[in-house]
């Protein structure tokens, strides 16, 4: 019996593809979650998709070490372009920036023929993704975040619907909910306090950097960075709050 082992943000994303879905993973480096996916009997059709010859020789490699290889299919290409309409039901986009993710999407949205849901990991601007998710009639079904070795991930999945469906409370406005995450922002996972100090201790930075400088536009950026940082203590101060009450 052949086993893969994946990190534990690849499994994550696997937890959320549905068993015996055709599955494609966008820019799938080594192939190991498409590896996964077909070794834990998950999926029952895989396409790898790389872009650059390295990881697409590495990919290859890896899925002829698969018994049940005549399920894959690895590909070169850019993006969706390697898959036909109608071909999957899910597509898996991990370990890219959110406006590379959305551009693919953007860029490949008649290859999404036949796609039930999609499965994406942006490493950041996850707000973009929400944002093409609006403008494109997806609607967002769950999110989470997670850290591994220091780092934090979060993962959003989308299936056809109505994309404000997610944004319809109260507390925040839809603009604040696109850059929180509206799952994220009901739940309050310890993860997500995690990720928006990071963010203020960011942003304190440079602020610092700025207040050195004697340039006319340096006032007007700090004004904005001041405005931020206003917006996130709010954003923390929701969340300790919730943290306490739950403590209770």
């Amino acid at each position: 019996m052949t086993f893969v082992t994946i990190s534990k943000r690849l499994e994550t994303i696997a937890r959320y593809c549905p068993k015996g879905a055709r599955v494609a993973d966008i820019g799938s480096d080594h192939a190991l979650l498409a590896s996964y996916l077909l070794v834990e009997d998950i999926a029952s059709f895989v396409i790898a998709g790389e872009l650059n010859e390295g990881p697409y020789q590495a990919a290859l490699k890896q899925i002829h070490t698969l018994q049940i290889r005549d399920r894959a299919s690895v590909r070169k290409g850019d993006g969706l372009a390697v898959i036909n309409p109608g071909e999957v039901e899910v597509v898996c986009i991990a370990g890219m920036g959110g406006q590379l993710i959305a551009s693919i999407l953007e860029n490949g949205k008649e290859k999404l023929t036949g796609v039930k849901r999609l499965i994406l990991q942006p490493n950041v601007g996850e707000e973009l993704v929400r944002h093409w998710f609006l403008e494109n009639e997806w609607q967002l079904v769950s999110e989470t975040i997670l850290e591994e070795d220091g780092i934090l991930y979060e993962i959003l999945v989308a299936e056809r619907g109505d994309a404000n469906a997610p944004y319809a409370q109260t507390d925040r406005t839809l603009e604040e909910l696109v850059r929180i995450g509206p799952f994220l922002w009901q739940e309050k996972p310890p993860q997500l306090h995690t990720k928006w100090q990071h963010e203020r201790e960011k942003w304190t930075k440079v602020r610092t950097q700025l207040e050195r400088s004697d340039k006319p536009e340096a006032k007007e950026r700090l004004k904005q960075i001041e405005s931020e940082i206003e917006w996130i203590d709010g954003v923390l101060a929701c969340l300790h709050m919730d943290k306490q009450s739950f403590k209770k």
